[in-house]
């Protein structure tokens, strides 16, 4: 056999060859021409924002939102439950322009007519004690018995930004798509309590969108943030174990107003500790005087994650609800001289501020107060003096 040696020419035009013929019938070889894809983590490229944006079609824009909707289209949306029509209603009322308070009156006037036999529940309890988990378990719950459930989850505002985040419709992932759900986020502003400032007025339409149970999830709340039992039927309290929460049993202030207090969070290695902390709060609770309406609050554990304990707590509440009887009915009439004098507060607190006379002078006896030329007393009482002659 007589052996061949190649020049360089000729293995450079052999290995282009078999090259050639690999890529020809290899199919990863396709994949490999193709340029490798970026990382995952990579900053992908925004959205330009179309040229076709002009003064004419921002005006058009904005005249579209301002179309105003009747009140009797409001109302008869509301009473057919239609969640976009409440949402809307909602945002009316919750609005800080003097412009929408008349239809926003003609609304509430108009739905607190509709007799309704829901229930008012208040949720509340410390940050991290599981509210939303909670809320979305027992809502749940109630749905598969039937019921309509309203969730007015109240957001707490930065007192720097004064903006909310308004997230809790992404923690109740399940119950957001529940037909018969129906959940509003709304902002804390700068009410007390853990409550918004119009949760009174959208407990209200939510009762005329035809939802049997409303719940009302507070902002996580100490023991004096406490406006929220003025406005519920029943007032659950959410408590951790082993946070140190027994001790407070002993103390007059949110526990006393509790009609049931719940040991959350009942489940892994912490049961033995919820056992525990459930024993704690019920001989608490025996050193409080009895309720007017007969009622013994019960201390309950449940686990909202794993949906053991739910059952028993609604189970609760209809018992409360047939124990109290008429003080129940009592209650509502209670709760209406409370909306009542709240609602003067605010009135009288806003009417205030928009006096034009008052916001005149305003900053010029702020600054005096800022650099100790006269007291806050002295400055508000002048302030209080205008707004009484702006009344004559």
């Amino acid at each position: 056999m007589i052996e061949k040696h190649l020049t360089k020419n000729e293995l450079l035009n052999l290995c282009e060859c078999l090259k050639k013929a690999l890529f020809s019938i290899n199919p990863i070889s396709e994949f490999l021409k193709k340029p490798k894809s970026k990382s995952a983590l990579e900053e992908k490229k925004g959205i330009k924002a179309p040229e076709v944006f002009n003064d004419k079609s921002i005006a058009q824009i904005k005249s579209i939102r301002k179309e105003k909707i009747s009140t009797d289209t409001l109302i008869s949306g509301i009473l057919k439950g239609e969640t976009a029509t409440l949402s809307r209603a909602i945002t009316l009322i919750e609005s800080n322009n003097t412009l929408h308070a008349k239809q926003a009156n003609e609304l509430i006037d108009a739905c607190i007519k509709i007799k309704t036999d829901s229930i008012r529940i208040g949720i509340t309890g410390v940050p991290g004690v599981g509210k939303s988990t909670f809320i979305e378990s027992f809502g749940k719950l109630l749905t598969t018995k039937g019921k309509k459930v309203a969730v007015l989850a109240v957001d707490p505002t930065s007192s720097v930004s004064k903006g909310s985040i308004l997230g809790d419709k992404t923690r109740m992932e399940a119950l957001v798509k529940n037909a018969n759900a129906f959940i509003r986020p709304s902002p804390s502003g700068s009410s007390l309590g853990g409550v918004a400032r119009k949760t009174r007025e959208t407990i209200i339409l939510c009762e005329a969108a035809g939802y049997d149970i409303i719940l009302i999830e507070t902002v996580g709340v100490g023991q004096s943030e406490t406006a929220v039992h003025g406005m519920v039927d029943f007032f659950l309290l959410l408590k951790l174990a082993g946070a140190g929460d027994e001790l407070q049993g002993i103390k007059r202030g949110i526990i006393e107003l509790a009609d049931s207090i719940v040991i959350n969070k009942a489940d892994g290695a912490n049961k033995q500790a919820a056992k525990i902390a459930k024993i704690e709060f019920t001989r608490a609770l025996h050193l409080y005087p009895p309720k007017q309406n007969g009622w013994t609050p019960k201390v309950l554990q449940c686990s909202a994650i794993e949906n053991q304990g739910i059952d028993e707590i609604w189970e609760t509440i209809k018992e409360y609800i047939e124990t109290t009887g008429d003080f129940f009915l009592e209650k509502r009439k209670q709760q209406n001289k409370y909306w009542l004098i709240q609602t003067i507060e605010d009135r009288l607190k806003a009417d205030f501020y928009q006096n034009k006379a008052v916001q005149q002078e305003f900053e010029l006896l702020l600054e005096k107060v800022i650099n100790a030329k006269i007291s806050p007393f002295v400055a508000a009482e002048q302030l209080l003096l205008i707004h009484r002659k702006e009344l004559k």
